[in-house]
C-alpha cells in the first residue's frame, strides 16, 4: 500500500451534507436548516433528516461552515459557578436545544473578577462564534463594551431587569426578592434577616427588592443584611445563622441568597432547638430539588433555569438562522413555592 493511502481513502469516504440530502431524498439546504433551524422544517421531515444523520454518523464540516458562514459553529458560555447546582438544570437546557442543530458548545467558568471574565469572552470573540451567552459581572462598562462590539449575537442569561447590550432571557431577580420578602411578612415575621455570600449583580438586586419591601413596612435594618465574599455552601448557611442568631437574637426569619444557605440555616435552626417555622421563617431561591425534600421543606422561589438555558440557544439560533432578531427581552417569570419552613399563621 501506498504511505498515506488509507488516510487518503478515510477523507474520501467522509458523509458529507450532500450524501445525506440524496439518502433523505431533500436538498442540501433542508438538511442544513432541520439541524440549524429545525422549527422551519416539518416534524415528519426533520424526524427523517435526523434518522438518516445518525445512520450515516455525519458529522458536520466546521472548518467549511466558517468558510460558509463567516463563523465556527461555536456557542461560547462564559459563567462563575458552572459546576454549581443551580446551573445544573440550565446547562441541560442549553445541551437540549443544541443537540439537534450542527452548533456546539464551549463553557468558560470565569469567577467574579472582570479581568477574568473579559479574558475569556476575548477568546471565544477571536474563534468567529456563532454566539455568546453570559451570566456575570453584568452592568460592568468594560464587559458591556466588548458585548456590543461582538461580531455575533449574545444572550445575556439569569436576570431580565436592566436593558442587555444585545439580547436577555431570566426573571427580574428584584421583584422575586419583593415577592418572597412580603411573603415572610404575610406569615408574621418581622425581624426578618437577609443571609448570603458573594454580591453578584442578581443578589444585589434581590438586596434592593428585600430593602425596598421591609422599608416600606417600617422594618428595615441594614445590620440584619449579613453576608461572606465566598462561594455560597450548606456550611456558609449554617455559619451566617449561628452569627445571625449571636447577635441579633431576636432575628426571626431569613431570606437566603440561595437554596444551599436556606439548607444550612435549617440544620443550625435544627442544632440549636429553634422550631421552625414556629420559631424562625426560612425562605431559598432557585428551588432545587432538594428543598421540597429537607424537613420541613423550605420554602423558594422557583427559577425556570432549564428553560433559561433552552431560550437563549434558541435566540442565537433563530437570530443567526434567519437575520432577524427575535424579542430582544423574554422574561420567563418566576414562582414562590411556599412550604413547611414558613408555614406558620401571620
Amino acid at each position: 500500500m501506498i504511505p498515506g493511502t488509507r488516510r487518503r481513502r478515510q477523507r474520501q469516504d467522509k458523509v458529507t451534507l450532500s450524501d445525506v440530502a440524496q439518502r433523505a431524498g431533500v436538498s442540501a439546504i433542508t438538511v442544513s436548516r432541520a439541524l440549524r433551524d429545525p422549527e422551519k422544517v416539518s416534524p415528519q421531515l426533520r424526524d427523517t433528516i435526523l434518522r438518516v444523520v445518525e445512520e450515516m454518523g455525519y458529522v458536520p464540516d466546521l472548518a467549511a461552515r466558517a468558510l460558509a458562514s463567516k463563523n465556527s459553529g461555536l456557542v461560547g458560555v462564559v459563567s462563575p459557578g458552572l459546576t454549581s447546582h443551580a446551573f445544573l438544570a440550565l446547562i441541560r437546557g442549553i445541551e437540549d436545544r443544541v443537540r439537534p442543530s450542527d452548533l456546539r458548545i464551549q463553557y468558560a467558568s470565569a469567577d467574579s473578577d472582570s479581568e477574568d471574565q473579559l479574558h475569556q469572552l476575548r477568546f471565544f470573540m477571536s474563534q468567529n462564534p456563532a454566539g455568546l451567552i453570559h451570566v456575570g459581572q453584568i452592568g460592568d462598562p468594560a464587559i458591556d463594551d466588548l458585548l456590543r462590539r461582538a461580531p455575533c449575537p449574545v444572550v445575556e442569561i439569569m436576570d431580565i431587569s436592566r436593558q442587555p447590550t444585545d439580547m436577555a432571557v431570566g426573571i427580574d431577580h428584584r421583584l422575586a426578592a419583593e415577592t418572597a420578602t412580603r411573603h415572610l411578612l404575610a406569615k408574621g415575621y418581622r425581624r426578618i434577616a437577609m443571609l448570603g455570600g458573594a454580591w453578584d449583580f442578581r443578589a444585589r438586586r434581590r438586596q434592593e427588592g428585600f430593602h425596598a419591601v421591609l422599608e416600606e413596612a417600617g422594618l428595615y435594618d441594614p445590620a440584619l443584611v449579613l453576608s461572606i465574599d465566598s462561594s455560597t455552601s450548606v456550611g456558609l448557611g449554617c455559619h451566617l445563622l449561628d452569627r445571625l442568631r449571636n447577635e441579633f437574637p431576636d432575628a426571626d426569619a431569613a431570606f437566603c441568597h440561595n437554596d444551599d444557605i436556606a439548607l444550612g440555616v435549617l440544620f443550625e435552626c435544627q442544632r440549636r432547638g429553634l422550631g421552625v417555622p414556629g420559631d424562625f421563617g426560612i425562605c431559598g431561591f432557585n428551588d432545587l430539588e432538594y428543598a421540597g425534600f429537607a424537613f420541613p421543606a423550605i420554602t423558594s422561589v422557583r427559577v425556570p433555569r432549564y428553560e433559561i438555558g433552552y431560550r437563549a440557544v434558541d435566540m442565537i439560533i433563530r437570530a443567526s438562522g434567519s437575520g432577524t432578531y427575535p424579542a430582544k427581552v423574554v422574561d420567563l417569570g418566576y414562582q414562590l413555592v411556599s412550604r413547611g419552613s414558613t408555614a406558620r399563621e401571620g
